[in-house]
């Protein structure tokens, strides 16, 4: 991968989503951009087409496994688009709720999440359903085995769905809303509504870990490959809390990466460098180098076109984006 140039505009291809862009993501060389309207566009060289995964309705959520993207809308469904342009619905809410949450697991399994009602679906099609204690605001399933992570109020659950083991929760007062699990499987932390982070490390002692000082909400935030670093947004640059050591970030300064009179509203880190993606509410996408700290630009600011997703193929050889007003693009890194 080369990043010599000081700026890498030149390289991007831009795409016209048409419709905000909730998420972007890859099945191998297609990209699929989910859209607020409830239309799936895949993408693949020059030419694009549209599918209507959420017809009469919009897409909330959504992720992808690289062999499809799962979606779930305010039409109460759940669906999975592949790379040949079929739908399929695979879950759906009691009495049309909105879906506020999906996961999805290595292995095909997928959760997802209206009001309190948290359901997992096995790979083999098997669903378990578990009532959270409030609202399930996030979901995250664990790098290893089969086990569900819920943000909630005043917590999260960590649920084994296929094990009659009572669910461990993990407290801590306050609003949770989003849920990730490190790569190696020994912290989880949530994003909260108090514009901070909060983290448990699992193992020996469930110690907490309070990641605070935003001017804002984290809606965003990213793994490093080698899961030494948690990339957020929430303030005018990208924070990253150092996890390379078993008490992961207490005690620790994070980096503060790409600062700009902007907040960041997207994160990701590249799968195999420790370079990291950057997205700002004004529009504005950099890239970070660890290393050197050096910054590249991959798009200028452009008024009312905030960054809403941010997807790096499996390679690393090219990274997606879009944008709040429908617009999107695609760079593509030079040799």
């Amino acid at each position: 991968m080369s990043l010599s140039e000081p700026s890498l505009a030149d390289h991007v291809t831009p795409i016209a989503a048409g419709a905000h862009v909730t998420v972007a993501a890859w099945m191998k060389d297609m990209l699929a951009l989910a859209l607020g309207d409830g239309g799936v566009l895949l993408i693949e060289d020059d030419r694009s087409r549209r599918i209507e995964a959420h017809p009469d309705s919009g897409i909330l959520v959504g992720a992808g496994d690289g062999r499809r993207l799962v979606t779930g809308g305010d039409d109460g469904r759940v669906v999975a688009t592949t790379a040949d342009g079929s739908v399929t619905e695979i879950g759906a809410s009691q009495n049309g709720a909105w879906i506020d949450a999906l996961a999805l697991h290595p292995d095909g399994a997928v959760a997802y999440a209206a009001g309190r009602a948290v359901t997992a679906r096995d790979a083999k099609g098997r669903e378990k359903t578990f009532t959270a204690p409030t609202t399930a605001r996030g979901l995250a399933f664990a790098p290893k085995g089969y086990r569900l992570a819920i943000s909630h109020y005043n917590g999260a659950t960590l649920w084994y769905p296929n094990l009659a083991a009572e669910p461990e929760v993990v407290a801590w007062k306050g609003s949770h809303i989003d849920v990730t699990w490190s790569p190696d499987g020994r912290f989880v932390v949530t994003t909260m509504q108090e514009n901070a982070l909060h983290g448990w490390r699992l193992s020996p002692d469930k110690g907490h870990m309070r990641m605070s000082g935003y001017p804002g909400k984290v809606r965003s935030t990213s793994w490093s490959a080698d899961g030494n670093w948690l990339g957020t947004g929430g303030a005018e640059a990208a924070i990253a809390w150092p996890f390379d050591s078993k008490e992961g970030p207490t005690g620790k300064a994070p980096r503060e990466c790409g600062v700009r009179p902007a907040r960041v509203s997207r994160v990701a880190f590249h799968p195999k460098a420790l370079v990291l993606a950057i997205g700002y509410e004004d529009g504005c996408i950099l890239l970070v180098r660890f290393v050197d700290a050096s910054e590249l630009l991959v798009r200028p600011a452009v008024k009312g076109s905030g960054i809403s997703a941010l997807a790096w193929d499996a390679r690393g050889g090219r990274l997606a984006f879009g944008c709040v007003d429908g617009e999107a693009g695609l760079l593509t890194l030079p040799g």
